[in-house]
């Protein structure tokens, strides 16, 4: 059988508290990956020295790319996945730990699932001192035992369409999907991005149980699980929500858009997802809408909305209607 070969995608900026443990962990994989990318966005702080001291002696290929403007974090992801040329690409952050078995348990389970198009893993939480915190990511994230089960072939997009629960940081892909996946919506975060997409064109996630990676959470990083405080999620709440849903219009827009090519691609598409997307996005317009209403006609309009089923199906259900009502 033809060996998988396995390219790492890594993205730093000002990474070089972190930097080196990560990179550490991946040269001692049981599973070694075939080249590492490291697109690096402008750093100031000793990142690019941390990486180029480490290719000296890594046991595989780095190559090392220097953006000449900060590109964000979606940006240089996919300028570090246009480089790989391995048939999987693993992502990688810059402030985490993997476990030395998480490329070979990858491997396995896209030799075993060869109708799977992308894989991600649970993980064990760790503070800024690399300490466990008990918890792991599936937990603060709510991906229950019973949503996991759920998470089949069939209904995948409609719980990726409520709300992502694929980490990038525990995320490959196969690279042959690159063509539907490339460019990025600038509107959706790389892995939301790629689950979405992947899962619609008929290519559907697993879920791993076992936490392959540990999950670094600190104060610098730009996303995250700590949980918020009440005062926290109100102050959220009220920032900026018409943004917020226009991006959201925007970001599926280009979902169905990207669909669209896909089937020009070859992709055989299901009607039933590509009729969820063009849903989430009506719900997000009717949203939208009623921020410029007031009194009984925004009660009139959550109402309706409520009616139709799309704040359970592509919202927080009660809560976003509460969101909507309030502000």
């Amino acid at each position: 059988m033809k060996r998988i070969e396995i390219s790492v995608a890594m993205c730093t900026f000002n990474g070089a508290k972190y930097l080196r443990e990560q990179l550490e962990s991946i040269a001692v994989q049981t599973r070694l990956p075939d080249e590492l990318i490291v697109c690096d966005d402008n750093s100031t702080d000793g990142t690019v020295e941390v990486i180029l001291n480490f290719a000296a002696h890594a046991p595989f290929p780095v190559r090392l790319e220097i953006n000449t403007r900060n590109l964000g974090s979606t940006k240089n992801f996919e300028r570090a996945i246009s480089f790989c040329q391995g048939e999987v690409v693993a992502l990688a952050d810059q402030d985490d730990v993997w476990n030395e078995q998480k490329l070979e348990t990858i491997y396995g389970s896209l030799e075993e699932y060869p109708e799977i198009g992308y894989v991600f893993s649970d993980a064990e939480l760790i503070d800024d001192l690399s300490n466990q915190t008990g918890k792991n990511l599936w937990q603060s994230i709510g991906f229950s035992d019973s949503l996991r089960g759920e998470f089949v072939k069939a209904t995948q997009p409609a719980i990726l369409l409520r709300r992502n629960v694929v980490t990038g940081a525990t995320m490959a892909f196969r690279s042959c999907l690159n063509s539907v996946l490339l460019p990025f919506s600038p509107y959706f975060v790389h892995d939301g991005w790629i689950a979405i997409i992947a899962s619609c064109v008929g290519w559907p996630g697993l879920p791993i149980c076992e936490p392959l990676i540990r999950y670094r959470q600190h104060c610098a990083q730009q996303l995250g699980v700590r949980p918020r405080s009440f005062l926290e999620k109100v102050r959220w709440a009220r920032l900026n929500p018409t943004t917020n849903l226009s991006d959201c219009i925007l970001a599926f827009q280009d979902a169905r858009s990207r669909l669209s090519v896909a089937e020009q691609l070859g992709h055989k598409l299901s009607e039933s997802h590509t009729r969820l997307v063009d849903e989430k996005i009506l719900h997000c317009a009717q949203r939208l809408a009623m921020h410029s209403k007031h009194g009984v006609a925004k009660v009139g309009n959550v109402v309706l909305e409520m009616l139709t089923g799309r704040y359970h199906r592509f919202s927080n259900s009660w809560q976003s209607a509460a969101k909507d009502l309030c502000f």
